[in-house]
């Protein structure tokens, strides 16, 4: 009978281990961003093996030393005493693991033939035990845990632990290199739909776009500007519903035949913007999008800002004494909805050396405040920034989002000449 409750004992204990190995698999497969997968790796590991130390080398292209070192465990005093000694290259103890990838059990470091010690105010260590963590077939980097928290040395059960978990981080590892480079292709597909802005003069402009942060993102938000034959510029705003790669050709297909008509009709932007819309309707299916359509125009006293809406946030405009306002109006219809509904011209005086910033919602939304807090917030930056150059307000505004940025945002800022529209050189 007492072998018997031994034999449950053990069965139960390692019944144990294996639920605990299977929920550190899922740990470490739970996210998708590699400096997050790595550190997760690390820490992962210590609780598996109750370690009080742990790091992750990763190996340079050439496999014979680390490009990268993430340790986990070390107190902020010890931190503190690790500044400016670099990080270890593979040296030592770590060299010996990344020469010969099997799994490496120390139970005196110090004693150990290949040690060649500490730097100055690393914190003692006194047991190792590593593994390799390898990528299809080939070796990534090694995984390194030091001191168990119950002073005993690392035994085979930890092990084997490690050498299960390193099998799983290598498939983390891997879905994380692969959700990278979809994100970088995706960005860069995405950068090639929007158009580099031409020389405007005698206007300025700049523009940026941040795609969202979500999992395979590709969204429909774009800005636009041209020189029209009339002596205004056009600026455009605009954001697709949606967040895949039928928005993504929508935008295309909006943004060049907004181009096309604003630029053969010389119409007011309502016309342009219901043109346009009448056309969608008729050829396409393309999704509900908002629009902000703008030409800034001579005017009898210098400048005006000429403009649609169609459900998009409002201009916001930032004069040459620093002031930022919202020129509020009545939004409109998004294109797709209504075709036939009527839509309205706005204009508005700009005195020389004005800037006229345009943006989609993905600078200001966020799911937990409201919309009014994240406009309020934009406006007191671009206020503060109003003198910079617009290649750096613009930078400065998609920087200081007050949105969460799981959404993609486009923004564009147009600023005036600074003498009348009779007295500018063309």
């Amino acid at each position: 009978m007492e072998l018997m409750d031994e034999q449950i004992a053990e069965l139960g204990s390692e019944q144990r281990r294996m639920q605990r190995l299977l929920e550190a698999v899922l740990a470490v497969s739970r996210d998708l961003d590699l400096p997050i997968v790595l550190r997760r790796i690390v820490g992962t590991a210590m609780e598996l093996v109750n370690a009080r130390y742990g790091a992750l080398g990763v190996l340079a292209e050439q496999g014979v030393s680390l490009s990268e070192f993430i340790p986990v465990g070390l107190t902020e005093h010890e931190r503190a005493d690790l500044s400016g000694v670099e990080f270890p290259r593979g040296g030592g103890l770590l060299g010996h693991l990344i020469r010969h990838p099997q799994p490496l059990r120390v139970e005196e470091i110090a004693l150990h033939p290949k040690s060649v010690g500490f730097p100055p105010g690393h914190p003692p260590m006194r047991s190792l035990l590593g593994v390799a963590i390898s990528v299809r077939g080939q070796i990534y980097g090694n995984l390194y845990l030091s001191d168990r928290r119950d002073g005993q040395p690392f035994d085979a059960h930890d092990e084997t632990v490690l050498v299960a978990l390193a099998g799983a981080a290598g498939v983390a590892i891997e879905n994380a290199r692969l959700y990278e480079q979809l994100r970088n292709a995706t960005e860069r597909f995405q950068r090639l739909l929007l158009p580099t802005l031409p020389d405007l003069h005698p206007f300025t402009a700049a523009a940026v776009y941040q795609p969202g942060s979500t999992p395979d993102y590709l969204g429909g938000d774009w800005y636009d500007a041209m020189l029209l034959p009339d002596g205004a510029c056009a600026a455009i705003i605009g954001d697709v519903v949606g967040h895949d790669l039928r928005a993504a050709a929508a935008m295309a297909q909006i943004r060049n035949m907004l181009r096309a008509v604003l630029y053969d009709r010389l119409t007011p932007p309502s016309a342009v913007l219901t043109q346009v819309d009448q056309t969608l309707q008729a050829i396409t299916e393309n999704p509900v999008t908002t629009v902000c359509l703008a030409r800034i125009e001579p005017s009898d006293h210098g400048w005006q800002l000429h403009w649609s809406s169609a459900g998009h946030p409002p201009p916001l405009l930032l004069t040459p004494d620093g002031r930022a306002r919202y020129l509020d109006t009545d939004p409109g219809l998004p294109l797709g909805v209504d075709p036939d509904h009527p839509r309205t011209d706005h204009t508005y005086p700009l005195p020389g050396g004005s800037t006229v910033v345009l943006f989609t919602d993905g600078l200001v939304e966020h799911p937990g405040r409201h919309l009014d807090e994240g406009l309020r917030a934009i406006a007191a930056t671009a206020a503060a920034a109003f003198g910079d150059p617009l290649a750096s307000l613009v930078r400065t505004l998609a920087d200081n989002r007050p949105s969460n940025g799981s959404d993609d945002l486009a923004l564009l800022a147009v600023r005036t000449p600074a003498e009348p529209a009779g007295q500018v050189q063309r």
